[in-house]
């Protein structure tokens, strides 16, 4: 079977990558009609799985795994496992692996993110990053005994598995560089509050501080302050896993991502980019966008998919969405702000629910939600629409903010 689709003929579909974003284009793919081959390849032996549910359910030992709820065999979607992608070479239309090269019409690269590891420590005994199941699996262990924990970066992975170690029962202490927690995300008067929320938790949160080396058992720090550890837990951020692009031709950005266009095509003809490896030019905020998170990656596979099945291409330009689970409380975030953004106060951050909204010329174009997830599904649309809204109306967390537009 294949589909002629914006004037050439597409038989075989190939993903490179097993997560969220590779997964959802290969089923966007079935649900749109396509009925040619398509293969998902990924570098992990492990069915396809959920990233979110590793540093909660699965950490604490609450859930073996989180495979996805998807019938390849029904779907006639056909996984190569364990099957890392060494290289691409567009001019031939083939991908290579160790087993040998495997012929596309059309490509989507799906690889994700990799998480930064501290220099240094790659080496020594103790030290976890936390991305894949495997990852989860050693650190299970490691918070049923109780060990006393060293986390490394206040960013939100470093939050969400600093209040897994809490529940589970560790000493907890959070070294943090910067001045605060979040602080490539967030403007210091939003991050703030958010800084008692680790003490409240009984977790130890030191800012200002810089990890000079790591041995078995101890975080050194630059002022030669000496941290028990039984395990280091590294949450410094993470890039676009993209190594492997080297010498294709591939046009990759600053941060290392692939760069595509509004469409998710990349510079090379009939290959596509989508995920937490590709950054996207955005119209609503005049900027391109290296979005790293979930929503990203189940948005994202409908536009490719429409667009390697259409005959007229299909734009992506969302309204950025993520969520995280952190000492007690559930924050949301949509949108995109910058500096220079009117901030407007919903609520008081001292309190247990508020949220924070980003105007720019009147409009809103980004909000973060603690506890008031009204709030956050209403302002989405509303940054989907461009509504202009009233400062006045719109800082009174008893009205909804539906009714606070001018």
């Amino acid at each position: 079977m294949s589909e002629q689709t914006q004037g050439r003929t597409v038989r075989r579909v190939v993903v490179v990558g097993a997560g969220m974003a590779g997964v959802q284009t290969a089923v966007a793919l079935r649900e749109q009609g396509f009925a040619g081959d398509v293969t998902v390849l990924g570098a992990e032996p492990h069915q396809p799985y959920d990233r979110p549910p590793l540093s909660k359910a699965v950490l604490l030992g609450k859930a073996e795994g989180s495979a996805f709820d998807v019938d390849f065999p029904a779907l006639g979607i056909i996984l190569g496992l364990g099957r890392e992608v060494l290289a691409v070479r567009p001019g031939d239309h083939e991908v290579d692996t160790a087993e040998g090269p495997v012929p596309y019409d059309v490509l989507v690269l799906a690889t994700g993110a990799e998480p930064i590891r501290l220099p240094g420590a790659e080496d020594v005994p103790g030290v976890h990053l936390l991305r894949t199941l495997d990852d989860a699996e050693r650190l299970r262990p490691v918070l049923a005994r109780q060990h006393d924990v060293v986390v490394v970066g206040a960013g939100w992975i470093g939050a969400e598995f600093a209040t897994a170690a809490r529940e589970a029962g560790c000493a907890v202490t959070v070294v943090e560089a910067a001045d605060r927690p979040l602080a490539g995300a967030l403007p210091a008067e939003v991050a703030a509050p958010m800084t008692g929320w680790y003490a409240d938790s009984g977790t130890e949160l030191r800012t200002h501080a810089r990890v000079a080396s790591v041995e078995p058992g101890a975080v050194i720090l630059d002022d030669g302050t000496r941290l028990p550890a039984g395990a280091v837990v590294v949450g410094i951020g993470a890039c676009p896993a993209t190594a492997w692009l080297a010498g294709s031709g591939i046009e990759l950005g600053a941060h290392g991502e692939v760069v595509a266009d509004d469409h998710l095509r990349t510079s090379a003809p009939d290959v596509y980019a989508v995920g937490d490896c590709a950054s996207f030019p955005s119209g609503r905020y005049q900027g391109r966008l290296l979005v790293h998170h979930w929503d990203n990656a189940l948005q994202g596979p409908r536009t490719v998919a429409a667009n390697i099945i259409g005959e007229t291409p299909t734009a992506y330009d969302p309204v950025p969405y993520f969520w995280s689970e952190q000492f007690g409380r559930f924050v949301q975030y949509a949108g995109h702000h910058a500096a220079g953004d009117a901030t407007v106060w919903r609520g008081d951050p001292a309190g247990a629910a508020w949220t924070v909204c980003w105007l720019r010329e009147g409009r809103l174009v980004a909000l973060l939600a603690v506890g008031r997830p009204r709030d956050l599904a209403q302002g989405r649309k509303l940054i989907e629409a461009g509504t202009a809204m009233d400062p006045e109306l719109l800082a009174d967390p008893a009205r909804p903010l539906k009714a606070a537009t001018a």
